[in-house]
């Protein structure tokens, strides 16, 4: 097999991957395709991989791409590391954290309109519209409202798919808060591996605020397309013996190719928080998943450890590979929601909060032309809306959320299987439910 045909087998065996799929969430448009609703792709009801051994038509595997077609996929965002290699994100020894409950049984008749038609939608059925596998709601700090389907369970752990991205801004704004990390430097002055790529000449604030010129299409109806070249290289099978491509993250980064300029405009592509993971370690002596860890994980009191899926040498896909518990990622988001003080400590400086918090260059933004984001920014790897109450989210493919409402003193923390990468497809049934909730919430406090 030559290297070409074995670069086009891997497109064909990982399409829809999460290797792949991770990078999707900039597609601002949802195919009309029909697909099961969620009842009927419920991955327990469908019974993948039960048994001993499972049954051969409901066995998923990683080599062929089975486990990410959906609604197969709808039982491995919950098993991740059951088919793939990965790498602990350590809690530490301490407590967990204690999360008092103060439910409500209101929410799930909250109505609000749909962004796209306008039509009513309750809060209970939005959940469904959106495949959701489970969510959390926090309000002054108390869980409100938790429900889980499919697959998730609440001590189980999701794949967060771009969310990860949200955390390796988050550590990087807080290096910069510290003097370790300068925005204004070129990334070659900390990674002299990248001189010669697009990254090179590139600041570490483009890069954080995903404003580079770089020629990485994300178009996966074309098989040339780099972001195959970047899943190819990430993938952890092995390579044939003539292969010649990058065989790992690093690898690839270094042959990414300049396209307009830097600073001009946001471009969501996955490669640049990859580049920005390399420029941690090489900071910090530490793998984003060791950072992630003795930074903010082993801080937060969290239940679970996390985990991330690697490359064949180990490295952490900076870009989606991070995996947590429902509870825990709700947990991240109320520090973020309190200005970095969270477990009786301040885990993030409040400085790094406020630079997250004021957004980028709407200019910047609207040249990307998201129809369902207007007026919102990108800042550290996080996506502000600018809305009144200041609210801001890290998202990730099939419908990965952490949204904070500062003023509604809420954090929603979801995860999600919806057959549709891009969050065009549940933005209408989902933004409108967290603003109403929020609404509703300041209205009728406890």
């Amino acid at each position: 097999m030559t290297p070409h045909q074995w670069l086009n087998r891997v497109a064909s065996l990982i399409a829809a991957s999460l290797l792949l799929a991770s990078h999707a969430l900039a597609a601002d448009k949802a195919p009309h395709q029909q697909y099961p609703d969620a009842a009927a792709s419920d991955p327990v009801k469908l019974g993948w991989m039960a048994g001993s051994p499972p049954p051969a038509d409901r066995i998923l595997r990683f080599d062929d791409g089975s486990y990410f077609r959906f609604p197969a996929m709808r039982w491995s965002v919950s098993h991740f590391r059951e088919l793939m290699p990965t790498v602990n994100v350590s809690r530490g020894l301490g407590p967990a954290t204690s999360l008092s409950r103060a439910l409500r049984e209101d929410i799930d008749r909250l109505e609000f309109k749909r962004l796209d038609s306008g039509e009513k939608m309750t809060w209970s059925e939005s959940l469904q519209a959106n495949y959701t596998d489970g969510i959390v709601v926090l309000h002054q700090g108390r869980i409100v409202y938790e429900r889980y389907f499919g697959a998730l369970q609440p001590d189980g752990q999701h794949g967060a798919m771009s969310v990860t991205k949200s955390f390796v801004g988050t550590l990087a704004t807080m290096l910069v808060a510290e003097g370790r990390l300068d925005p204004a430097r070129k990334v070659a002055e900390y990674v002299p591996e990248l001189a010669s790529s697009a990254f090179g000449s590139a600041t570490v604030r483009q890069i954080m605020d995903m404003t580079t010129g770089i020629q990485f299409s994300e178009d996966y109806a074309d098989p040339n397309a780099e972001v195959w070249a970047h899943a190819a290289a990430g993938n952890p099978l092995p390579k044939p013996k003539d292969f010649t491509g990058p065989r790992t993250y690093y690898e690839f980064l270094r042959t990414v190719k300049p396209q307009g300029l830097h600073g001009e405009a946001f471009g969501y592509r996955t490669a640049n928080t990859d580049a920005l993971g390399w420029i941690i370690a090489r900071v910090t002596g530490q793998s984003v998943a060791q950072l992630l860890s003795d930074r903010i994980w082993s801080q937060l009191g969290a239940e679970q450890d996390a985990y991330m899926s690697v490359d064949s040498i180990g490295t952490p896909f900076a870009g989606g590979g991070l995996n947590t518990g429902l509870r825990d990622l709700a947990r991240f988001g109320e520090m973020i929601r309190n200005n970095g003080f969270y477990n009786g400590r301040q885990i993030v400086q409040a400085a790094a909060i406020e630079d997250i918090r004021k957004g980028g260059k709407p200019s910047d933004f609207a040249k990307a032309g998201y129809q369902l984001l207007h007026g919102w920014t990108y800042r550290n790897m996080w996506w502000i809306t600018h809305n009144e109450h200041g609210a801001f989210a890290a998202r990730g493919v099939h419908g990965q959320t952490i949204y904070v409402d500062p003023k509604a003193e809420m954090v929603i923390a979801r995860y999600g299987s919806h057959p549709v990468a891009g969050n065009a497809a549940n933005d209408p049934t989902s933004l409108p439910a967290f603003h109403a909730l929020a609404l509703h919430l300041m209205a009728h406090s406890r």
